[in-house]
């Protein structure tokens, strides 16, 4: 965040932001905290976990990675950016929370494999974890209020591929980045 920026507008998750431009421009952006999405492979059976969760702004079902936000409110995000601390911490700690919440899986530890950063005049980065080691949790998903998984499903490498060049997986950028760890791990062999 600049010192020179003007915040327009505030809300629970979004903020607009102006920033003055050296040609008397102003530039537009808007900005909302991290978010998290988590591989979660079974690299010996050559598969993903997927989940199928009902997703509002589709007005139907998508296959997700387990994933959530960072932070709750903008208000904690920006209290955590003036800490100096790396968001790499919170951003593993939430990662290893939403594979318990929303797939029923105990992650024992993650590492980073990619930003997914959405752009200039909107800034919503996602961080993409690969799950290092994971158990399956007693008593299963403990949902949110309002989340709807439908199913949680080990899904091959090669019906993974299918379900986002059919469509079946909506969200992207995330489809993309799990296209390039698919590639990255060798899975066409």
């Amino acid at each position: 965040m600049s010192n020179t920026e003007h915040i327009v507008a505030r809300g629970h998750l979004f903020e607009l932001v102006e920033l003055p431009q050296p040609d008397g421009r102003t530039f537009e952006l808007a900005r909302r905290a991290p978010g998290v999405r988590v591989i979660i492979p079974d690299r010996d059976a050559g598969r993903l976990l997927l989940t199928k969760e009902y997703r509002r702004e589709l007005s139907g079902y998508d296959y997700r990675l387990p994933g959530g936000k960072v932070f709750d409110s903008l208000q904690e995000y920006e209290a955590f950016l003036s800490s100096g601390k790396d968001i790499e911490v919170p951003a593993s700690t939430k990662a290893i929370a939403e594979s318990a919440e929303e797939a029923g899986i105990d992650v024992e530890g993650v590492k980073l494999f990619k930003i997914s950063r959405l752009g200039a005049t909107v800034q919503w980065d996602l961080f993409v974890f690969e799950a290092t080691g994971w158990t399956k949790r007693q008593g299963g998903q403990a949902l949110e209020a309002g989340e709807v998984v439908d199913e949680v499903a080990w899904v091959d490498y090669d019906n993974v591929k299918a379900k986002i060049l059919k469509g079946e997986m909506q969200e992207e950028r995330i489809a993309l980045i799990l296209l390039q760890w698919l590639e990255a791990i060798g899975s066409h062999k």
